[in-house]
């Protein structure tokens, strides 16, 4: 074998063991992220997943409001990336409790009873106005002290919570997806897309001007877990209230 010979085998040999490499350091990190999203998810793999689907409250006869639609098809994404299995249900046929399975719940109470027994249940703190009537106090969140209200179109927010059931380590997290309109839900869904962490959470979702960007375009209000997971102020008046400026 001469030197050129020589030198293109071994040229391919390294180009053969640096690709090799390449692609286990790849297939390493890729399979890190996995195992992040699916611990924070509560989905390993082959594990069943709960969706319930809220209704369309402007509708007369039972519907899906399209926005909320394209939530539901978000969240199969992630569910099917973890390599879990997925039953979707309607919000009147949820009878079930919770904690066994994960479970994505979308949208507020007023369109999803089981989104108002969910608030009931872990957030105290936590006050939605579903009053159907025409009002600046329609569709407001309470949260502790505040209130926020919304300005359709412009201003919108969003609630969206990991909660679990007890200090179980076993037990299958609760995804929240409560917004003022379908499109804060949906855009709830997309800010989960890009979060990764552990334990519970509250954290309250602005959305801005949708009637332009969509559920693109959403701001984190903050971490409002403490006060969401305690009980309301005696005091039925909240200290102040929140619009767009």
């Amino acid at each position: 074998m001469n030197d050129d010979v020589r030198n293109i085998v071994l040229g391919v040999v390294a180009a053969g063991i640096s690709a090799a490499l390449g692609w286990v350091a790849r297939t390493s990190v890729w399979k890190r992220k996995l195992r992040r999203k699916q611990a924070f998810l509560g989905l390993p793999e082959n594990s069943e997943s709960l969706l319930v689907v809220n209704r369309d409250p402007a509708a007369t006869e039972p519907a899906v409001h399209r926005f909320d639609v394209f939530a539901l098809l978000e969240l199969s994404a992630l569910i099917k990336d973890c390599g879990a299995h997925v039953h979707v249900v309607t919000q009147d046929t949820a009878h079930q409790g919770f904690g066994e399975r994960t479970e994505f719940c979308v949208g507020g109470p007023g369109s999803n009873r089981r989104m108002m027994a969910h608030i009931a249940a872990m957030l105290p703190g936590v006050r939605v106005n579903i009053d159907p009537e025409p009002g600046p106090d329609r569709g407001a969140f309470q949260i502790g002290g505040e209130r926020y209200r919304m300005d359709p179109g412009i201003t919108e927010y969003a609630l969206l919570a990991r909660l679990t059931a007890g200090d179980r380590r076993e037990a299958r997290p609760v995804f929240l997806f409560c917004g003022q309109r379908a499109i804060t839900n949906q855009a709830a869904t997309r800010y989960l897309a890009r979060k990764h962490g552990s334990g519970s959470f509250v954290l309250l979702l602005k959305v801005i001007n949708s009637q332009a960007y969509g559920p693109d375009v959403v701001e984190l209000v903050g971490d409002v877990t403490r006060a969401a997971q305690s009980p309301l102020p005696e005091s039925p008046a909240p200290r102040s209230s929140h619009r767009a400026s």
